[in-house]
């Protein structure tokens, strides 16, 4: 079915609408009989999902191919790789040059060279992140919760004075901003479930602390005032008992925060030793989002999101200038995600932290979509490669992209399938899908693929219908 911009903010705001008077979305009787027959065994109690929004360029980061260096006058057609591949630690795993730490910490980690993105018809990238993120294609007559908010609803929070499912770097003042806030919602699972968000790392401090001055007192004041003016809110008068009562959970969660002078440590970056902060501070808002990642990871966070936040154009969404932009955005990757790692496992926190590095798509320089399903080309490329500006991968290929996987039970060192050398650089071994992404790291958290909430008087799953197994391959 084709669907464009206007139709998805139409079908996601309806299903958002449809979500306030829904009832409480249970667990079934089967579901829960199976989960007491028959546990899993978690291999995680935490993931941190850190979002390269925008399309990240697999052959120039992660899956490097033939270099062909820039001259002008050069055949687009010719360029596979605008990088030259470097070692790892992995023996006969190379990465791209610049991103040499984390190939440092690859014995800690499992790569896939295979994920590939759903043919959702003229790429837009919010789109394509909402599927991401929720494993549900749009549009919807239900508003799809955000994987995070299925981890919170389904886990609930390890430490209860912090929020379960927290986002850092996520802003909505670009475009595609509509689209982008229908996905970061907990969808019909109810507003205490969503996103806490920190669009700034380094200011997250402030906001989960009583304005300056304010006493006990006064703050205990304002917040049973805040109660009384909720009463008259939309969702109190027209909304379900179950969103009513959402509402008022998280708001109680929320206080309960702010109460926590505990907590709130794990938010205030300026306790970090400057070393440890200027090697993540390397990566602007993502890095500091790493350092922040760490922290409230030793404070018991479930499920946090890192991300630099999505603008169309820019960051990732390299449609012009790819090569020199992307030694930038390698930059502002590559020490914070290794010391990451490096500073989880030295805090003997990392075998029961998922860290998953991904992004909505690859880029290629010719190919737009998929070799066999091609979609309307968006950047034009020449003839011959006369400037530095059409040199990199600009094109939207969802053929085949790059995942990270660290800790959380993975396996260390290893490559999950294959992708062509020569172009189209597509997967010709073992693909992974999106339900198949979500469906493994609800195993690592002992979340089976199956399970589903009533809604509606019917099923709704952590994953389409409930078939997509995990990928058992990836844990050792």
């Amino acid at each position: 079915m084709k669907t464009d911009r206007r139709d998805f903010l139409t079908s996601a705001s309806a299903a958002t609408l449809g979500a306030l008077a829904a009832g409480y979305p249970s667990t079934t009787a089967a579901a829960a009989a199976k989960a007491k027959e028959a546990p899993l065994d978690a291999t995680a109690d935490t993931v941190i999902v850190l979002w390269l929004g925008g399309g990240m360029a697999s052959t120039d980061t992660f899956d490097p191919k033939r270099y062909t260096p820039y001259e002008k006058g050069l055949d687009p057609k010719k360029v596979l790789s605008t990088f030259p591949a470097v070692d790892t630690v992995v023996d006969g795993l190379q990465f791209t040059e610049g991103l040499e730490k984390i190939g440092k910490v690859m014995d800690r980690g499992t790569l896939i060279k295979t994920y590939r993105a759903a043919d959702l018809g003229f790429i837009l990238h919010s789109r394509h992140q909402y599927h991401w993120h929720t494993a549900y294609e749009p549009p919807l007559t239900v508003a799809a919760p955000h994987i995070g908010s299925w981890v919170s609803r389904t886990l609930g929070p390890l430490n209860p004075d912090l929020p379960a499912f927290i986002d850092v770097g996520q802003t909505f003042d670009g475009g595609e901003k509509e689209s982008l806030k229908a996905f970061h919602t907990a969808g019909f699972l109810g507003s205490e479930f969503g996103p806490f968000f920190l669009v700034e790392p380094d200011q997250a401090v402030e906001a989960v602390k009583p304005p300056p001055g304010m006493s006990d007192e006064r703050f205990a004041k304002r917040y049973r005032a805040y109660k009384k003016l909720l009463a008259d809110s939309p969702i109190q008068q027209h909304g379900s008992e179950h969103q009513r009562d959402s509402l008022l959970n998280s708001i109680d969660n929320a206080h309960r925060l702010l109460s926590s002078p505990k907590a709130r440590k794990a938010f205030d970056l300026s306790q970090e030793p400057k070393n440890i902060y200027d090697t993540y501070k390397v990566g602007g808002r993502f890095g500091l989002g790493c350092l922040l990642a760490r922290r409230l990871t030793e404070a018991g966070a479930r499920f946090i999101e890192v991300t630099h936040g999505y603008y169309p154009f820019k960051y990732w969404d390299t449609h012009d200038n790819g090569h020199t932009r992307m030694k930038e955005l390698k930059q502002m990757i590559d020490a914070p995600i290794a010391q990451l790692v490096l500073d989880l496992e030295a805090r003997k926190l990392l075998d029961r932290t998922l860290i998953v590095v991904a992004t909505e798509f690859s880029r290629d320089m010719m190919t737009e979509g998929k070799p066999e399903k091609k979609v309307k080309d968006q950047v034009n490329v020449p003839n011959r490669i006369e400037g530095l500006q059409h040199y990199g991968m600009h094109r939207h290929f969802t053929g085949a992209g790059s995942v990270l996987l660290f800790g959380g039970g993975v396996k260390k060192g290893f490559v999950y399938g294959e992708t062509a050398d020569e172009r189209p650089c597509t997967t010709v071994k073992d693909p992974v899908t999106t339900e198949q992404l979500h469906a493994s790291i609800y195993r690592a958290l002992g979340i089976p693929h199956d399970h589903h909430y009533a809604v509606e008087q019917r099923p709704f799953y952590v994953t389409p219908d409930g078939v997509t197994e995990p990928i058992m391959e990836l844990f050792g």
